[in-house]
């Protein structure tokens, strides 16, 4: 799964990265992007612009938009047929702009935070899923969750579960705004490859929401040798 992620790039960075007209709002830089948070995004619908979602998809038939908070990642092996997300994955996908994301694993009774990051940029996409929700009141609640995959060798010893990352040759296949044929989106859930991640052990300060600083990526002691860690 992916439950935290970080964007600590500046707007020009990510305007040229992902070849976006509009930047506006993105500011300080993310060291703990949380569920339920906004997030930003680059959608189907507005490919040249950078929009803002809570994170935590909530669809377009819920009663209760709480139902969000449950919903921050979705299946890719199951997400095309699933209720809470086929809609989405039809018509409304997106990236979201990551320079890395945590992973919990355990050792022992304990649970160890890994930052994991591209090895061959520093920004890269996820892939995302978006909806948008009218309550009574005809308000709009725009909402996104990450698709993940099944973990490859590399990310397998920390968690069974790895988000999905779409190349920069593929950003266009996947904003395409129309349906998608199995063989076209299948492709695009398969990595990233094992020698496109590197990973290290950082600090539990990373569990908890409130604390948001540079020292939550920060190497936590020096890896053992012959360890993945």
């Amino acid at each position: 799964m992916c439950g935290r992620y970080t964007l600590t790039a500046d707007a020009e960075s990510i305007q040229q990265a992902f070849h976006l007209d509009e930047v506006d709002g993105w500011g300080m830089p993310r060291f703990n992007i949380a569920p339920t948070q906004l997030v930003p995004v680059i959608t189907d619908r507005e490919p040249k612009r950078l929009s803002f979602m809570k994170w935590g998809l909530v669809p377009s038939w819920a009663k209760d938009p709480k139902i969000g908070s449950r919903m921050i990642n979705a299946r890719s092996e199951t997400a095309a047929e699933k209720p809470s997300f086929r809609r989405a994955f039809k018509r409304r996908r997106c990236l979201i702009p990551a320079d890395g994301y945590y992973e919990w694993t355990k050792r022992g009774k304990q649970k160890i935070p890994m930052y994991i990051q591209h090895a061959e940029r520093e920004l890269f996409a996820l892939a995302g899923l978006w909806e948008s929700w009218k309550g009574a009141d005809e308000t709009r609640l725009q909402t996104c969750a990450i698709l993940t995959t099944e973990a490859n060798e590399k990310v397998r010893p920390i968690h069974h579960r790895m988000a999905v990352i779409i190349e920069p040759e593929d950003y266009g296949a996947w904003l395409a705004p129309r349906e998608l044929a199995p063989p076209e989106w299948q492709p695009l859930m398969i990595g990233p490859r094992p020698e496109q991640l590197t990973f290290r052990e950082v600090s539990t300060a990373v569990n908890s929401p409130a604390n948001d600083n540079p020292r939550l990526v920060e190497r936590v002691g020096a890896p053992a040798q012959g360890s993945l860690f």
